[in-house]
């Protein structure tokens, strides 16, 4: 919130107050003078997992235990699986009072060609431990806007409080101009949450998340420092950022290196889609969509493979339905990669999950099918007609049962011996 509550600022989105690090106490007895409680929390770069859950957000109600909450989480270690992460700082944020919390996002979905609002007023938590009768997700036209109506018909669809829905018909439009005019590719505000004023309530970001399409340079104007880039660029990245043309996309982002999922994909609602949902399992966030040509994908699959495949249990190959995407131009980039890896460094015990639609879509399927068939891995494919988000909880369980016995079943069945 230390920067996005200035983004937000820009298009006069209400947030809760914050100061940063170099606050001084005649600050925070301010802030607490207004609130009554301030929340300490620890800057970390990138997505680190659940602080809150991890002990890692301090409450204050007077300056000493702010101070001492200041002191503890300074430069406190928080330790996710084998990742171990350092802060660089703490922020100092106002308490905000509320009867809801909401969680909101805007971000491109293959399934509609179209940006997509995301909403639930069960927010404050992680949108995947809620029902689908509890969380709507509406398309709308980018030429005309996100308008408060689309807000509305969001709301009225879940049966959200009537008292949120004006507050939120007139505040949440306002995220399209931030999101649109700077280049955004994700906008997530996680939670806002819904406080008492003068009789009515008023939505206050209280969390935010967003990422850029860095081909897009609208968001140099913002002009954000570079040391909020969450990570320098790893082996990895630089590799495939070589590749960088005209002919597709080959953007990528390590997002665990302890991750169990590679899964390469295609689109950008896609990526967002599948990055969200697999969370710490995933290894990379990419987007290899645009029609790359063979040479291409074949030096991208090479990539990925040699850097990821040894520890995954999953490779997972997954995008919406293709407009121009050569999905058997694709799919034979891919095939001859694998085997091709499998040959130089030894077969590894990988389950294969695809699920794609576009030009070709049998014929690629039926070229990796063979490919796999020949190399002993096991594999599942589905069609356009699947749910994306469906696939993805597919994986997960498949993921679940490869780290429980799966993987000793898988290379015994691939008959591995001795790790080859």
């Amino acid at each position: 919130m230390l920067w996005g509550s200035k983004l937000l600022n820009y298009v006069g989105f209400p947030t809760s107050e914050v100061l940063g690090p170099e606050a001084t106490s005649e600050q925070i007895k301010a802030l607490l003078d207004r609130y009554g409680q301030v929340l300490v929390k620890p800057n970390f770069k990138g997505g680190v997992g659940k602080k809150g859950k991890a002990g890692l957000i301090g409450f204050a109600s007077d300056v000493a235990t702010a101070m001492q909450e200041k002191e503890r989480l300074y430069f406190v270690e928080h330790h996710v699986g084998r990742n171990r992460t350092k802060a660089e700082g703490v922020t100092f944020e106002s308490a905000i009072p509320a009867k809801y919390e909401i969680y909101v996002s805007i971000s491109d979905d293959t399934r509609f060609r179209a940006p997509t609002l995301t909403i639930t007023h069960h927010g404050g938590v992680d949108i995947e431990e809620l029902s689908k009768d509890q969380i709507a997700t509406i398309p709308y036209d980018a030429l005309t806007g996100f308008k408060g109506f689309v807000v509305a018909n969001a709301l009225d669809s879940i049966n959200a409080p009537n008292e949120i829905i004006s507050p939120l018909v007139q505040n949440l439009p306002k995220l399209w101009d931030l999101f649109n005019n700077y280049g955004m590719s994700t906008l997530e505000l996680n939670p806002i949450r819904m406080m008492p004023k003068n009789g009515r309530l008023m939505p206050i970001a209280c969390d935010f998340k967003c990422a850029f399409d860095t081909d897009d340079p609208s968001w140099k104007r913002l002009e954000l420092p570079a040391s909020l880039d969450s990570s320098g660029y790893s082996d990895f990245e630089i590799e495939i950022n070589e590749l960088r043309t005209y002919q597709g996309q080959s953007d990528v982002f390590v997002t665990n290196e302890q991750g169990t999922v590679t899964a390469m994909t295609f689109g950008g609602g896609a990526n967002a889609l599948v990055t969200e949902l697999l969370g710490e399992a995933g290894t990379i966030s990419s987007d290899f969509g645009g029609n790359p040509p063979y040479e291409k994908m074949y030096e991208i699959s090479r990539i990925v493979y040699k850097h990821w495949l040894a520890q995954s249990n999953v490779l997972f190959i997954i995008g919406g339905k293709a407009n121009n995407t050569d999905i058997y131009t694709t799919m034979r980039a891919m095939g001859d990669a694998l085997r091709d890896y499998f040959n130089q460094h030894g077969p590894v015990p990988v389950y294969v999950v695809v699920g794609r639609g576009g030009p070709n879509l049998v014929r690629g399927m039926a070229y990796l099918k063979d490919i796999l068939d020949a190399l002993g891995i096991p594999f599942r494919m589905f069609g356009h007609d699947s749910s994306m988000s469906g696939v993805v909880n597919y994986v997960k369980a498949i993921d679940d049962w490869m780290q429980a016995d799966g993987r000793s079943i898988v290379t015994q069945k691939m008959g591995i011996k001795n790790g080859h």
